[in-house]
């Protein structure tokens, strides 16, 4: 089909996208400071703020590649999702209370309070670049099913979805991303439920086929309780790295940090984060049910050629589903979908960390309120342009593309989780220590990607205690330069100014 895209199934993708722009300028019309365009007002529903976590950190990698872990393997992801609950349930209690004492716009303003401007900084910028190549390489997996389809060269589809996440995200701030995340959650559940049932219809015994297939090649396993390091999927690796992944994804970065700070009430938070997680275990093991309904189906129709695990999916909606009754564009909306909650919070949320922990610290003069929501438009559309570029050298990558987002997650993730510990468990750990163990828990993380096979799920593990120790056991050797004030002191005592 490429290059052939049906006018209803085009005229539903553009009512689609249509839509999206039209609420994010609706919903940020009256915005008149930072506060509002970065938080909100602090007035959001808390079922809106869980709809917007779940669409965040539900991209096009979870869309188009989780399907091509089930086609390939079985359920044993899903293991993943148990560690991921577990790990929100300790964010609650644990780091959600620092991030409601005080008026706060960013999480890592919480290390400044505990250790300085200098550690605030290398985690802003930490957050910064690892999720503009995350979210780069997310946008480039979404580019892909679009080139298929329009025939456009792959730059082109690029700079195409990039600009359309750019347009709602700077016109509309926080309050338009999270309401048009729970619009994209709605498209992109519908197109996968959508889509599965299109496949389950097209085997020719229809669900007793499936099941006896999925049955008969063990596609329905579930836990792994093997001693692997080197396997990703086991149930250790699941409950224990997915636990140490959401600490650091949830706990500290600040595309989901700025979601807290939007809701009307510390409660309201943790209840979006907790039910979130429930939530995402469902998603997951739809999509991969998806998955092992197009094992069956090209079991029984094979391919002309070998799939890649992100390709597998992105093929049966290119090639398979029916044309001209709007079934591909909903589709394909919903692969939009995926790709623009993640890209629009990325930038968002970019945007916050840059001028509050960047650029307001660096000024000499207090800027006005109309001056600051103009620098947070400006670096909406600069890291918007960042990510795209990421996306074009995405092209050249031969990995899995959901592989390289997740080793990036796990990485960063694991390096300011490290370091929000040591500002939260221990009060002789000063900010030269802090960095130091910030760089070797980066340097050990480098040899374990690039020197071991060990698997993706434990490098927060590795990267939080790696820097933990040695920020801790520096803190025994470098001059005392105890903080300003240690992060577990009486609440209220942070002004966020």
């Amino acid at each position: 089909m490429n290059g052939t895209l049906h006018s209803v199934d085009l005229l539903v993708l553009l009512a689609y996208l249509l839509l999206v722009l039209l609420l994010g300028v609706w919903m940020g019309r009256g915005q008149k400071g930072l506060s509002d365009y970065l938080l909100g007002g602090r007035d959001l529903p808390w079922w809106a703020i869980l709809g917007s976590i779940v669409a965040t950190e539900t991209s096009t990698a979870t869309f188009l590649s989780v399907p091509g872990i089930a086609y390939f393997g079985d359920l044993r992801f899903l293991q993943l999702a148990f560690g991921y609950i577990i790990g929100r349930v300790i964010v609650v209690y644990i780091f959600l209370p620092r991030y409601f004492e005080g008026n706060l716009f960013t999480a890592y303003e919480v290390l400044d309070k505990r250790f300085g401007l200098a550690t605030k900084r290398t985690a802003s910028v930490v957050f910064l670049v690892s999720r503009t190549c995350a979210d780069g390489l997310r946008l480039f997996l979404a580019a892909l099913v679009l080139e298929r389809i329009l025939g456009w060269s792959m730059p082109l589809c690029i700079v195409t979805m990039g600009i359309a996440t750019i347009l709602y995200t700077f016109f509309g701030g926080i309050k338009s991303v999270v309401w048009t995340d729970c619009l994209q959650f709605v498209v992109y559940i519908a197109g996968g439920v959508i889509a599965g049932l299109v496949i389950v219809s097209r085997i020719p015994g229809g669900w007793d086929e499936l099941a006896t297939f999925a049955s008969d090649n063990n596609k329905l396993r579930v836990f792994d309780f093997s001693w692997s390091f080197i396997e990703p999927y086991t149930f250790l690796a699941g409950v224990v790295g997915g636990t140490f992944l959401i600490l650091g994804t949830h706990g500290t970065d600040q595309m989901m940090v700025q979601r807290y700070l939007c809701a009307r009430s510390e409660r309201d938070a943790g209840r979006a984060i907790i039910l979130s997680g429930f939530v995402v275990l469902l998603q997951f093991l739809l999509f991969l049910l998806v998955g092992v309904a197009l094992a069956c189906f090209y079991d029984r129709f094979p391919p002309t050629s070998e799939f890649r695990a992100d390709s597998v999916f992105a093929t049966f909606i290119v090639d398979e589903l029916p044309k001209g009754v709007g079934l591909v564009g909903i589709t394909l909306a919903a692969v939009f979908a995926a790709a623009m909650s993640t890209l629009s919070s990325s930038l968002n949320s970019s945007a916050s960390s840059a001028v509050s922990d960047l650029y307001i610290p660096f000024r000499r003069t207090e800027a006005t309120s109309s001056h600051l929501l103009f620098v947070s438009r400006a670096l909406t559309i600069g890291f918007g342009i960042a990510q795209i570029g990421v996306g074009i050298v995405g092209m050249y990558l031969a990995r899995s593309v959901v592989t390289n987002v997740l080793d990036i997650a796990s990485l960063t993730a694991g390096l300011l989780l490290g370091l929000f510990a040591l500002g939260v468990l221990t009060k002789r750990v000063g900010q030269n220590a802090a960095l130091i163990g910030l760089l070797f828990g980066l340097s050990v993380l480098m040899w374990i990607k690039f020197m071991t096979s060990i698997a993706w799920p434990w490098y927060a593990l590795i990267g939080a205690s790696s820097t933990f120790a040695a920020g801790l056991l520096c803190s025994f050797f470098t001059q005392s330069d105890q903080p300003v004030q240690h992060v577990l002191e009486k609440p209220g005592s942070f002004d966020g100014k």
